[in-house]
C-alpha cells in the first residue's frame, strides 16, 4: 500500500527517531547527558535487583501455594461459596476471589501463576479470563500498602482507601471485558480450557500418592513462578524506569548520576492543573500527585514518598485513603501489565487493559475522597 501525502517523503524511521531523541536530548539537557546515562543504568539495575527479583520470589512462593490450593480443592470450594459475590460483582467465576487474595498478599504477578495453571483457567471463558490481569492487579500489595499506611499513624484512612480500590476494581474488570468482548466477539462464549483436557489431568493426578501430589504442585507451581518472574523484567525496568525519571528531582548534591534521580517533568505538569486534583481527589499540594504518577511504575517506590510528604505537611488524612485507593487499585500496573498480557498470550489487549485500569485508579481515588468526606462528618 502507497504512503499517501507528505508521508511518501519521510522514511518511517524518522519520526521515532525524532521522538526518542528529542526525549532523551530534553532530559540530558537538564541533567547532563552523563548523569541521564548513568541514573537511568543504575535505576534500571537496582529495580532489578531489588525488585524484580523480589517480584519473581514472590511469584515463586504464590505460585507454589496457589498450585497446591488448585490440587487439593481450595479452589472448587472458593469457586462454591463465593459464586454468588463475584458473579453480580465481577462477573467473574468464584474461583476468581483466590487471585484477589494471593496479590493482595504478594504482588499483580501472583494471579499470573494462579492463572497458567489449567484447572483454575477452565473456570472461564476468554473475556473474563483476560480481565484477570485487571481484576488481580487491583489488589495487589493491598496489605503492604494498607500496613505501611496505619503504620504512619492513620488507622480508618487505609480502609477507605481499601474500599474505593474494591469499588475501582469493579470498574476496571467491567469495563476490560467490553472492551474485550467488542474486539473479539467470539471470546464472549469460548472457553479457555476444555473440560475434557482438565479431566484427563484430573484422572492422571488421582493415581498418585498425596506426597507425591504435594512435591509435584510444590515444584511446578514454583517453576511456573519463575517464568512469570522472567516475563515481567522488561517491562518493570523500561517503564518503571522511564516513569521515574519524569517524576522524581535532583538529589542533594544536585545531578550525580545517581539512581532514582530525574527532572520532576510530571509534577510540574501536575501543579498546572492542581485545581482539577483538589477538586476530584481533595489534594491540597501538587506534590502529593507525585504518588499515584511514581505508583504507575511501582507502588513500593510510591510508598517511600509518603513519609516526607506527612513530614512537610503536605498529606492529611484525606490524601492517605486516596493515595491507599490509587495506589492499591493502580500497583505499578503500566510496568506489570504487558508483561502479564504477554504470558497470558494476550499482549495485543495491552492498551486496551491500560486504559480500562486508568479509569478504575481515577474511579477509586474519587470515591475514596468522598467517603472520607463523609467519614469526616461523622
Amino acid at each position: 500500500m502507497k504512503q499517501k501525502g507528505i508521508g511518501r517523503f519521510i522514511p518511517a524511521g524518522v519520526p521515532c527517531l525524532l521522538v526518542v531523541g528529542g526525549l532523551f536530548t530534553w532530559i540530558g539537557s537538564v541533567m547532563g547527558t552523563s548523569n541521564m546515562l548513568n541514573t537511568i543504568m543504575k535505576t534500571a539495575h537496582d529495580l532489578l535487583l531489588n525488585t524484580v527479583f523480589y517480584l519473581m520470589a514472590i511469584c515463586v512462593i504464590t505460585g507454589a501455594l496457589s498450585k497446591i490450593f488448585v490440587e487439593f480443592g481450595v479452589v472448587t470450594l472458593l469457586e462454591k461459596l463465593l459464586r454468588p459475590l463475584m458473579k453480580p460483582l465481577f462477573n467473574l467465576p468464584g474461583v476468581a476471589s483466590l487471585g484477589a487474595v494471593m496479590t493482595f498478599l504478594s504482588d499483580n504477578p501472583a494471579i499470573i501463576s494462579l492463572a497458567q495453571d489449567k484447572h483454575f483457567s477452565s473456570y472461564f471463558k476468554k473475556y473474563q479470563f483476560i480481565s484477570l490481569t485487571n481484576f488481580g492487579t487491583a489488589f495487589g500489595m493491598g496489605l503492604l500498602v494498607i500496613v505501611f499506611m496505619v503504620g504512619q499513624g492513620f488507622y480508618a484512612e487505609p480502609f477507605i482507601g481499601l474500599f474505593g480500590a474494591f469499588c475501582g476494581c469493579i470498574v476496571s474488570t467491567r469495563l476490560m471485558q467490553r472492551f474485550v468482548v467488542k474486539a473479539y466477539p467470539e471470546y464472549l462464549t469460548e472457553n479457555v480450557c476444555e473440560t475434557e483436557e482438565k479431566e484427563a489431568e484430573s484422572e492422571e493426578e488421582d493415581g498418585k500418592s498425596v506426597f507425591v501430589r504435594i512435591l509435584d504442585s510444590l515444584l511446578d507451581g514454583g517453576r511456573t513462578g519463575v517464568d512469570v518472574g522472567i516475563a515481567i523484567i522488561p517491562g518493570v525496568l523500561i517503564i518503571s524506569t522511564l516513569v521515574m525519571i519524569l517524576t522524581f528531582g535532583a538529589g542533594p548534591d544536585g545531578y550525580t548520576g545517581a539512581a532514582y534521580q530525574g527532572i520532576e517533568a510530571l509534577p510540574w505538569l501536575a501543579g498546572k492543573i492542581d485545581f482539577v486534583f483538589e477538586f476530584l481527589f481533595g489534594f491540597t499540594d501538587p506534590h502529593v500527585v507525585a504518588f499515584p504518577i511514581t505508583a504507575l511504575g511501582a507502588v513500593g517506590a510510591a510508598l517511600g514518598l509518603v513519609p516526607e510528604f506527612i513530614a512537610n505537611g503536605w498529606m492529611d488524612g484525606n490524601a492517605i485513603a486516596v493515595c491507599t485507593a490509587i495506589g492499591m487499585c493502580w500497583s505499578g500496573y503500566l510496568s506489570t501489565h504487558t508483561a502479564m498480557l504477554d504470558s497470558l498470550g494476550y499482549r495485543n489487549l495491552t492498551s486496551k487493559a491500560i486504559i480500562a485500569h486508568t479509569i478504575g485508579g481515577l474511579v477509586a481515588a474519587i470515591i475514596a475522597h468522598w467517603t472520607y468526606m463523609l467519614f469526616a462528618l461523622i
